[in-house]
């Protein structure tokens, strides 16, 4: 086969669905605190899921919400639990004891929790609600100062698992009063509270897993009709190319790329990968960022943000940078090392074309084993019947073998 032949799927008009002529925040019934909040973020109508879930999570019922990614689920969590927050104002808790937020949002990574922390803080300022977020990566002596606010303590705490663990296990955090509670990716579910757990993907398997520790039976489901779905109007784009050929391969993209032309995210599956590709890069005088789960907290933490400001356009990673991180800046996504599940493939495709996004974007995978096409195949057929990914095989990976990387035909 010829070397860097392209296939391309249809490319429709950039037209995202998830913003409709629905009810407006306001028509909703969001109190006048919060709608001043979204004013303050420049957030305009609600999104599918946002109009989804906004009016069942008010009513404090545990949910089970899914929606495709970039499609604003940050939103649709904290509104309707902050509205709860606000309507059932609480004694404040001792001022000599540990923290005691009336709100926990449990996410899976510093830079995520710093995103989310952002958007709670300027919908909270408002209503003169306290939020307060935990990472881990110091000393003790650290998570006591993050969660330090003036009495009654934050209404709101965004914690990395590993944080809230140290922080509950040496008493800096009390739970009594937490009246909601979303995770995501988290480990556990606590008891007579209200649970919304939010996914980009749910994969078969995930309510029988939260039928271990949760009674299922009384969450609702709350899925959008593009749940699993890729996005329509960003481009699928997959080249056949041997191993050898994907350094030059990327390099040309790179570099003929306008400077107009927004900013690209680069995902390689290993960090060894990330930080080889990286010195090659420096060796071109091409500027780029890296982000790899083997790095410190004190490396990782402003490496996102500096991407997210627009500092520098590239962004060489791993899947850490896959999940829920908003990028609305990306225009590209160059899957430098194929994925190895679907699960991971509509993650990472979710990087472009986001609410918020000025242009659809496009996504580009270099494929080069064998196992890869079965999977390209699945997406292609997804793809041009516009229907969802197979659930059942969401999660299922390709094989690992030692063979030597050959140049495939797609079919």
């Amino acid at each position: 086969a010829e070397k860097g032949e392209r296939r391309d799927q249809h490319r429709p008009p950039h037209s995202p669905s998830s913003r409709g002529s629905g009810p407006t925040f306001a028509e909703l019934g969001l109190q006048p605190a919060l709608l001043a909040g979204l004013e303050r973020l420049s957030i305009g109508r609600p999104t599918a899921v946002q109009r989804l879930a906004i009016p069942a999570l008010r009513r404090g019922r545990s949910a089970l919400c899914a929606a495709e990614t970039g499609s604003g689920k940050t939103l649709a969590y904290l509104l309707p639990l902050l509205e709860r927050l606000l309507g059932r104002p609480e004694e404040p808790a001792e001022a000599a004891g540990p923290a005691a937020p009336r709100g926990l949002v449990v996410l899976p990574s510093r830079e995520l929790a710093a995103q989310v922390g952002a958007v709670a803080a300027a919908l909270c300022a408002p209503a003169g609600l306290a939020v307060r977020g935990l990472t881990g990566g110091g000393a003790a002596g650290g998570l006591r100062r993050q969660l330090r606010a003036p009495p009654p303590g934050p209404a709101v705490l965004l914690g990395t698992p590993g944080a809230l663990r140290e922080a509950l296990r040496r008493r800096f955090l009390a739970l009594e009063r937490l009246r909601w509670m979303v995770l995501d990716e988290a480990d556990s579910l606590m008891d007579e509270t209200q649970v919304v757990v939010v996914g980009a993907t749910f994969p078969a398997g995930l309510t029988e897993t939260l039928a271990k520790f949760a009674d299922v039976d009384r969450f609702m489901n709350l899925c959008t009709q593009s749940l699993h779905r890729l996005p329509p109007h960003v481009q699928q784009k997959f080249i056949r190319l041997k191993g050898r050929d994907k350094l030059p391969e990327v390099l040309q993209l790179l570099k003929e790329r306008p400077s107009s032309g927004g900013a690209v995210l680069i995902f390689c599956n290993t960090a060894s990968t990330v930080n080889w590709l990286g010195y090659i890069l420096d060796d071109h005088k091409i500027k780029h960022l890296r982000l790899q789960g083997q790095m410190s907290a004190a490396a990782r933490a402003g490496i996102f943000a500096s991407f997210q400001k627009g500092d520098v356009s590239v962004l060489v990673c791993t899947d850490l940078a896959s999940r829920g991180l908003d990028t609305s800046s990306v225009q590209l996504v160059v899957n430098y090392d194929f994925p190895d599940t679907l699960q991971d493939y509509l993650h990472r495709a979710g990087r472009v074309g986001r609410v918020g996004s000025k242009a659809p974007g496009a996504v580009v995978s270099f494929v080069t084993h064998r196992w890869d096409v079965d999977l390209v195949r699945k997406i292609e057929t997804a793809a041009r019947k516009r229907t969802g990914l197979p659930v059942s095989e969401l999660t299922e990976k390709k094989p690992k073998t030692q063979h030597t990387e050959r140049c495939l035909l797609l079919i």
